[in-house]
Order: C-alpha cells, then sequence, then structure tokens
C-alpha cells in the first residue's frame, strides 16, 4: 500500500452509473479520491418514468453519494460543483460551485463519467415546448404539467376541441425510457383517473412515436 504522501489523486466527474460503479470497486487507498459532480446523489434511472405518475416517490431512487461511500468505507472527498474547464497540460480542473464560486484542483488520474445530454435531432420547437425525461428534476416537471394538463381539461368553459388537444399525450421515442413512460402513462390513466375523473379517462389518447419499423429496437426483436 502506498503512503499517504505518495499517492496520486484520482479525481471522478460525474455521480452516475460509470462513476458510482468505479466507486464501488476502488480501492481508495491505493489513490486520493475526489469526487466531483453538480447532483450529490446517484440516480437509478430505470425506475424514473415511475416518478412520473407518482407510481415511485422520487426519492426511493436516489441515494446520497456519501451513503455509498460510507456503505463501503471508502475514504474520499465530494465536491459539490460543476467542472467547466479541463486543462490536461497542467492537469488542472477549473470548478463553479453552487453560488458561482470559482475553484480548481488537480489532478494525477482523471475520470469522466458526466453522461449525456438531450439530443433533439435538430427538431425545430423541441428545446423550447417539449419535456424531457432523463434527471429527477424532468420527472417532477412532466408530473406537475399532468396534473395540471388533467384539471384544466375537467373546466366546463373549455371547448371539445380544446379538451382533446389537452388529453393527447404524445411520447417522442420508443427506446425503453418512451415505452416505459407510455406504459406508467397508461397504467394511470385505466387504474387511477377512471375513478377519479371517468369522463375524462375515456378521452386521454396516448400516441408514442419512433421513427424506426417497430418500437424497442435495440432489444432483440424475440423480446418484443
Amino acid at each position: 500500500m502506498a503512503k499517504p504522501n505518495d499517492k496520486k489523486t484520482l479525481v471522478l466527474l460525474g455521480t452516475g452509473w460509470g462513476s458510482t460503479t468505479i466507486l464501488k470497486t476502488l480501492d481508495t487507498s491505493n489513490f486520493n479520491v475526489v469526487v466531483v459532480s453538480p447532483r450529490n446523489y446517484f440516480l437509478f434511472t430505470p425506475l424514473l418514468p415511475s416518478c412520473t405518475v407518482g407510481t415511485t416517490e422520487n426519492r426511493s431512487i436516489m441515494e446520497p453519494i456519501r451513503h455509498i461511500v460510507g456503505r463501503h468505507n471508502k475514504d474520499i472527498r465530494f465536491y459539490e460543483a460543476q467542472c467547466t474547464d479541463i486543462d490536461p497540460k497542467t492537469k488542472q480542473l477549473t470548478l463553479q460551485t453552487p453560488d458561482d464560486t470559482t475553484a480548481h484542483i488537480s489532478y494525477d488520474y482523471l475520470v469522466v463519467g458526466v453522461g449525456g445530454t438531450y439530443n433533439t435531432f435538430g427538431t425545430p420547437g423541441v428545446q423550447e415546448h417539449a419535456l424531457f425525461l432523463k434527471e429527477m428534476h424532468d420527472a417532477s416537471k412532466i408530473r406537475r404539467r399532468l396534473k395540471d394538463t388533467i384539471e384544466k381539461a375537467a373546466f366546463e368553459g373549455i371547448s371539445e376541441e380544446e379538451r382533446k388537444r389537452l388529453l393527447h399525450m404524445v411520447v417522442v421515442g420508443g427506446g425503453p425510457t418512451g415505452v416505459e413512460f407510455a406504459g406508467e402513462l397508461h397504467d394511470l390513466i385505466s387504474e387511477d383517473l377512471r375513478k377519479w375523473v371517468p369522463g375524462l379517462a375515456k378521452q386521454v389518447k396516448i400516441t408514442l412515436i419512433e421513427a424506426l419499423p417497430h418500437v424497442l429496437p435495440s432489444f432483440d426483436p424475440k423480446l418484443i
């Protein structure tokens, strides 16, 4: 085992699947480990669609990164910050904290596990008007929008055309997230809305759009 002063500094950017997997298996006695992420928790994304309709509560799929580290007896430092610049020559990172303070840290080894971002495929209007589903705040936003839309559609003063528009839910993307969300939405309508507002439940329409010939294109066709 290396002496503390001899240990190299390993910086992990992100607290997603990649970085968390490394943390669980990394022998911190060999490195000075630093984790940097604006998100101080690990998010179990496969259950994210369930949070949009209340089947699963948000906190049940969020685990603080310090809990994960403590459970595995890992000796690390965690900084809640956004990495805004990487200088590979000086091996230095520029960090921006939540209060917009700028800080710098050095590293010997760097693991970038920040994940991806939304892909609009250049479609006009998507960024401005669509709702995405990748982070917890996305699920919360969808949940609020669903509630507001259903309540708005319940007003007697609106036209049938407007009510029909409000109750038409369009899911773009036939991958695992899109299919799972469409299924959760269907369950919400058939199991809950049918009891609460039976008249509206009958009018809800769900459309799933996928560019390829079938949904779940990454899966074996035999499973679809």
